[in-house]
């Protein structure tokens, strides 16, 4: 991304990809590409050079609009402070600050990154007790069968797993402690894990 910077002030932001007028001259495409930085920088052309300091996960957080500086000989493209996502639920509500019900009558509902989280989850604890799930039905249909032990415990500790992740959630008090429960990192002996934790081992 370039930049054409005319008597201090950022005009234009050039593609690179055809030529320029500047001032009575015309310039090809080719100075994107075969000029050096200072050749461009001597008809005010500028590659702008983006600064994500104050970039963050958009998973979490909204982050801001760039704006583009000129200064100290280069343009900079930054952003500002990111906000954090909400955490919590909140009531849906329209421009007019009412509340927005759907076709039912029942409010809708915003979900904060807690419950998108717990959502996630407990789909996953969901898709992983479906493959078992056959045991459950045959044990249903088939007087003389039971459920072996280890489905059955693998079966509840998926259940207890989950649970425990969405208590792990729900405790969170703010966006950095609920990434810090889902980051992955690895201690000395090069063993990586999360606080939030893993189900556990497939038994089929």
């Amino acid at each position: 991304m370039f930049a054409l910077v005319e008597s201090g002030t950022i005009t234009q932001f050039p593609k690179g990809n055809k030529g320029i007028t500047i001032g009575d001259n015309q310039y090809p495409k080719t100075i994107y590409s075969l000029w050096t930085e200072a050749e461009r920088n001597a008809i005010g052309i500028y590659t702008v050079e983006i600064d994500s300091t104050n970039r963050k996960d958009e998973e979490f957080y909204v982050n801001t609009n760039i704006t583009y500086a000129f200064g100290s000989g280069k343009v900079t493209g930054s952003y500002g402070t990111a906000t954090a996502k909400r955490l919590n639920d909140e009531d849906a509500v329209d421009d007019n600050g009412d509340k927005v019900k759907d076709a039912d009558g029942n409010q809708v509902i915003n979900y904060g990154l807690k419950t998108q989280y717990k959502n996630k989850f407990n789909t996953e604890a969901a898709g992983l007790l479906s493959r078992t799930d056959w045991y459950v039905i045959k044990a249903a249909d088939v007087g003389s069968y039971s459920v072996p032990s280890n489905i059955a415990t693998y079966r509840a500790a998926v259940r207890t797993k989950v649970n425990a992740m969405e208590t792990s959630i729900d405790g969170c008090s703010d966006v950095a402690a609920l990434i810090t429960l889902l980051t992955y990192t690895k201690d000395s002996e090069g063993v990586v894990s999360r606080p939030l934790g893993e189900f556990p081992d497939e038994v089929v």
